[in-house]
Order: structure tokens, then sequence, then C-alpha cells
């Protein structure tokens, strides 16, 4: 059984006051048209946090509106790429002055360690901004080699409006990874957080205004997919989509855009991510990084690498080492600075973890470790390890967003590269070797967006991220994320008379 923290109440002091709870739509906190609020809940207790306004698709409506207006008339995608990114620097100012709160919202709203959201979420979310900062002003085109008496250059421009779809499990880090670049791109928003955690969001958008970002230029809609969601996505005057968040919601996504304006859509989608170690590989190194792997944010990581395959030579010191570690892992209050797992976001995913694991041992897998919910309020699991699982099987097969792994052996690399790449999703997997060849003969075999070696969740703002396959398309993080939010305008005039062309 894993370890146990103490109960929540000797970290009521940590628990900030909720000074934002309504929609943001141009510059200003508003109610819903519709009166309608919503609770968010924390996931620590079950018990409610707040009432938070519920936007629909008249609240939506109207942040196109003033996304529209501060795009086609408005100052910020006219204003040089240095005044737009000196804008984005102060916010990013303020938001490490205000870095202990804000970590405190996503831990109460979602269950996220305090410890890592003041150490990693919150200043990996300010230094999103000033990585796209320092890119608002080098946003140019080419000039063009054209075989006729012409002279050609391209523009990049900003593509308009844009509904940014955020998921749940990383909040902060999220709005930025979408906002970031689409402000220094020049572009307009309308920002939907997930229903489960808007609290972080809210005050991101008073921090906004405050840094002296135009009104109508970020906006923020609480809701529900099915309602405020479904809303930007089929909406007939935003040019863009880009949303993170499972498969099935970005079929709908991309349903929608084709049947309203052919908007622009990018997806980062789920995943089930394999982590393979061979033989040569430093066990207790190996153990460490699986376990980082599939228990890192409880297991709520679209990357999360939850099929874990180890070679034949070393599986059993690896089970039985890995089993020993994951005994030993801490879950408890995320206030808790020696907890290493918090609740699971929400109910409604507790139980869907808790379903996998029925699933896994009714279809014959062996339970290593964990296997049950902390006996406890909140939403807690422990660390579950599956062995005597095959690929077929729901446990190994599907995302599950939770700290659930599959475990298993394998003889050669073709069959690792093989099972590997056994999956609908391909959105990152890791690889352990000491063998330079063989690292680089599976990463090139593997049909995934990210490829880790000797490492895992290496996640950087400079480094292109997105899927294969069911995982999506369209990067986060990079340049290759800035021009998402571009387009590219060709001009053509006629030479006269030139020397040359």
């Amino acid at each position: 059984m894993a370890k146990r923290s103490n109960g929540t109440s000797e970290y009521l002091e940590n628990i900030p006051d909720i000074k934002f709870t309504n929609l943001f739509i141009n510059g200003e906190f508003v109610d819903s048209i519709s009166g309608k609020t919503f609770e968010t809940v924390d996931p620590r207790t079950g018990e409610v946090i707040t009432l938070v306004a519920e936007g629909d698709k008249e609240d939506v409506d109207l942040a196109v509106k003033a996304a529209r207006k501060a795009f086609d008339h408005g100052t910020w995608p006219r204003m040089s790429g240095f005044e737009r990114g000196r804008i984005m620097n102060k916010f990013a100012d303020l938001i490490d002055q205000n870095l202990e709160e804000l970590a405190a919202l996503d831990t109460i709203d979602g269950g996220k360690l305090f410890s890592l959201g003041k150490e990693s979420d919150i200043p990996s979310a300010s230094r999103m901004l000033r990585y796209y900062a320092g890119a608002a002003d080098k946003i140019h085109g080419e000039t063009l080699k054209l075989s006729m008496e012409f002279q050609g250059y391209t523009l990049l421009e900003p593509v308009g409006v844009v509904g940014l779809i955020i998921p749940w499990n990383f909040p902060s880090l999220m709005f930025f990874i979408k906002a970031a670049p689409a402000l220094a791109a020049g572009c307009t928003m309308v920002l939907k957080p997930a229903e489960q955690t808007p609290l972080s969001a809210l005050f991101y958008a008073h921090l906004a205004k405050q840094a002296g970002i135009p009104d109508g230029v970020l906006n923020v809609i609480n809701g529900f997919g099915s309602t405020a969601g479904a809303a930007i996505s089929s909406h007939m005057d935003i040019d863009k989509v880009s949303f993170t968040g499972s498969t099935e919601v970005g079929r709908l996504i991309m349903q929608a855009a084709a049947t309203s304006n052919l908007k622009q859509v990018s997806l980062e989608l789920g995943g089930k991510s394999p982590l393979i170690i061979f033989d040569d590989a430093d066990v207790d190194k190996a153990v460490e990084l699986a376990l980082l792997a599939v228990l890192y944010n409880k297991g709520e990581i679209c990357c999360a690498g939850s099929r874990v395959y180890v070679q034949e030579g070393i599986y059993e010191e690896f089970e039985k080492k890995i089993a020993e570690k994951a005994k030993s892992w801490v879950v408890g209050d995320p206030f808790d600075p020696h907890v290493q797992q918090g609740p699971q976001v929400d109910k409604d995913q507790f139980e869907k973890i808790l379903y996998y694991i029925e699933q896994g041992k009714k279809e014959g897998g062996t339970l290593l470790t964990g296997g049950k919910a902390l006996n406890k309020k909140g939403y807690y699991i422990e660390p579950t390890i599956f062995t005597d699982v095959k690929e077929e099987m729901l446990v190994v097969s599907d995302e599950i967003f939770g700290p659930v792994m599959s475990l298993m052996k394998f003889k050669t690399v073709e069959e690792a590269i093989e099972r590997a790449n056994n999956t609908k999703y391909g959105l990152a997997a890791g690889i352990v070797t000491k063998d330079l060849n063989v690292a680089n003969t599976v990463s090139r075999s593997i049909r995934a967006g990210t490829i880790w070696i000797n490492c895992y969740f290496a996640l950087d703002r400079g480094c292109p991220f997105g899927g294969y396959k069911m995982s999506g398309f369209g990067k986060d993080k990079g340049m290759k994320a800035l021009y998402k939010f571009l387009q590219v305008k060709s001009v053509v005039t006629p030479i006269y008379n030139s020397p040359w062309l």
C-alpha cells in the first residue's frame, strides 16, 4: 500500500481567497447572460470551493464580438512586435509577483502539488510568456526568387480571432502554451478553461488587464465543453481553434470547424506512450524514470509513460525494485511538502480510473501494487502497477489518465518497436539504453511526436510538442507554435527593365 500523509486541516492557511469567479469579456469581469453558475470542487475533500459564472453561446458571442473589434480596429495587432513583447514581459512580471497565490489556486482546484506549482508550473508559465515576448519582434517573411519578371516577398500576418480550449491537468501552463504565441503573433482570443479548473485562468485575465493588454484581446469564458466549447468551435467569426484534450472531443471540434466556417484547427490529444528499457540500462535509474513517467502529476498527463516494456534480461530485477518504490510513494494532501501524489482532479476522473483498474483485473492482469482508492476524503488512488497484461487489454490500449502502469517483458529490439507502435496514439515515447545505435534505431522507428532518450518529461518551451496519428496535429511550444497563429501572404509586383531577375 502507498504511504499516506496527514489530513488537510493543518494546511488551511495555504488556501487563498477566491477573488475572481465571473466571465472576463472586453476587459471586465461580468456575470453570464443567463445568470447561471456552476460549482468548482476541491478534489482534496470533494467539497465545493465556490460558484463560478457559467458561460454559454450568448456569452461566447459577446466575447468574440469584443475580440473581433480588438483585432479589426484595435492596437494589439498594429503595434510593433517590440511593444507587444514589452507588455507580455510585464504580464510575466505580475505572474512572478503572485506565484504562491496562483500555485495555491491550482492546488485547491486541480489537486496539483503546491510545491511543484511554486517550483515548476507557475514559473514555467511566466517563462513561456517571456519566450514568446522575445519572438514577437522577430516575425518576418522572406524575399522570393521568382522565375519571371516579378518581384515577390511574403508577409506573416496574424490569423485573427482564435479560440483556445485548454485542459484541467496543467491549468496555468496550458493557458500560456496557447495564449503566449497567439499574443506574440498579434491575435485576439477567447479562451475557455476546463470546467474543473477555472480559477487560475480568471486570475490571469486580471493580471493581463493590469499588464496593459488592451480590452478585448484576451477574453476568458468559464463553462462546459458541450455548450461554451461547442460555441467556440462552431463560431462563424473565429478564425482558428487550438485545443488540448481528449481524442473524442478533438473529433467534435474538427466536425464543428468543418461545418461552420472551415476555421483552422490544431489538436493536441490523447496518448498511451511506451517507455522501453533495454538490458544495458542502469536498473535503479530506470525504475526512478519509469515511476516518474506514470506518476508525475498523479498520472494526469497526456504523454505519461503508462506502457513500460522491459527487456527480459533485467525484467525480474526491475519488477522487484519498482514494486518496492511504488509502495513507498507518498499519496496525500498536495499542500504537504512530503507528498508525491495528490488527488485526482474530480469524482468523474477518480471513478474512471477505478473502472479501468477493475477491467484490468477482470481481463486477467495481475496487480503488482496498488489498485484501490485510499480510505479518506477526496479522490486519492494508490499507485497501481499491472503485470501479465497484453496489448489488447483495455488497461494497456486505452488512455486512463491516472497513476496506472502496465508492465511488460520483451526479447528483441524488433519486438519492442512493433509493440510500441501497436497503438492508435503517437504522442511520445521513452528509450532507456546505453547503446547509441539502439537509441537511434528505435527513436527513428517509433511513430510519435516526441522521443526521450534516457530521460522523460524533458519538456521545454523551445522544443515543439505534438502528436502523430490520433494524438492530433499541430505543434505547441517552440517557434512552430508561433507559426500556427500566423498566415503567409504572398505579394508580387512586376519588374520593368531590370538588369537581372
